[in-house]
């Protein structure tokens, strides 16, 4: 049977390494992962509860209509909830969009090195890939987005994703150079501004303007939320969009009944209620961050100050390289290539004693692998 061109040359998502596998592959008793993003202190105690409370009524299929987890959202972050949307996770919230909105042929437009989802999704669909370069200091430059959208409009965008923070470089957008590109893009007919806020809840940069405050403002401006970072739900596959009610409208149309699975819809909706969680998991973020700040410059390895619970650095070295001999001695870290980063890494911030092993690590890999002329 013909396949199109499309699905042929699709190069699938690729996790972080697991680590089951790498014990497996180098025989090692003792691994930490440091390439996911998660959250190193696992769910929200209430969320364990609640989830336990909940095992004996898993013969039953879940609310089809997150009723509970929708008024939750709809309390907690001050949105109505005619207008919050869930998946099962933020991808799945993605891949429906294009789906939806776009055709064959379409195009969706983001920045080089955004969250590569994106495209993986938009060419399963057969809608075509725009990427802008890219800034010198790896932020994302919203104006030259702007530009490609009215420079070529034979180009058929129909979204454009702005990962804010964007992964996996941990840099933001936001001030002056946000409002401009909303009084150029806001409030039009012929294109949707997704703005992908995984990681919001640690962002410190007080210029930051986060979408979820400012969308009801735009009739063609949704967000994404996700439970996996901050909430520590990453295995439930939980998502959010927070949209107008007529992107709503079409995305129940086009969804799965039963996406979302009861445990997820109970976890986050305990999740939502446990705001001294939330306070530790965004302390443990942010003093990982700052000792990987110091340990990095002690190093002489260049970082890029990030606003999410990931560091991105340059080793110097060729990245896959690097990444292999740290394997060896138990650290997965996150390879960037595909993204066009070469000699970069991304390290998440994990428990305090799997970062200071971490920067460990790197200091031995430092002397066993060349640098790259």
């Amino acid at each position: 049977m013909k396949v199109s061109a499309e699905i042929l040359n699709l190069v699938p998502y690729k996790p972080g390494k697991p680590i089951a596998e790498t014990q497996r592959e180098f025989g090692l008793k003792e691994v930490h992962k440091l390439a996911s993003n998660e959250n190193p202190l696992g769910p929200s105690p209430k969320a364990i509860a609640a989830i336990q409370a909940s095992l004996q009524q898993q013969h039953r299929y879940p609310d089809p209509s997150c009723y509970d987890l929708i008024q939750k959202i709809s309390s907690k972050w001050n949105v109505p909830a005619s207008q919050v949307g869930i998946g099962n996770g933020s991808n799945e919230i993605i891949d429906l969009l294009i789906r939806i909105f776009c055709e064959p042929g379409d195009s969706i437009l983001t920045s080089q090195a955004a969250f590569v989802a994106y495209q993986v999704c938009a060419q399963a669909a057969r809608v075509k890939v725009r990427m802008t370069p890219l800034r010198d200091d790896l932020t994302i430059d919203l104006k030259a987005i702007a530009d490609d959208f009215f420079r070529n409009p034979t180009a058929k965008t129909r979204l454009i994703f702005i990962p804010n923070p964007n992964n996996p470089t941990g840099t933001i957008v936001g001030g002056a150079e946000l409002s401009e590109f909303l009084v150029r893009l806001g409030n039009r007919d012929d294109v949707l501004l997704i703005f992908d806020e995984a990681y919001t809840e640690y962002v410190r940069d007080s210029h930051f303007k986060e979408a979820a405050k400012f969308y009801k403002e735009y009739s063609n401006v949704i967000v994404l939320k996700t439970f996996s970072k901050v909430y520590g739900l990453a295995g439930f596959r939980l998502g959010a969009m927070l949209c107008p009610e007529y992107v709503l409208e079409l995305y129940n149309r086009v969804r799965n009944p039963f996406n979302v699975n009861d445990l997820a819809q109970v976890a986050g909706v305990a999740a939502l209620d446990d705001e001294d969680y939330l306070k530790q998991s965004q302390k443990a973020v942010w003093d990982g961050l700052d000792y990987f700040y110091k340990e990095l410059s002690r190093l002489n390895l260049k970082f890029w100050p990030s606003e999410a619970n990931f560091v991105l650095f340059d080793t110097k070295r060729n990245a896959q390289e690097a990444f292999q001999n740290l394997l060896k001695k138990g650290i997965i870290l996150r390879p960037v290539q595909n993204y066009g980063l070469q000699t970069q890494l991304r390290m998440t911030v994990g428990h305090a004693d799997e970062n200071k092993k971490a920067i460990a690590a790197i200091e031995k890999m430092l002397t066993e692998v060349p640098e790259v002329g």
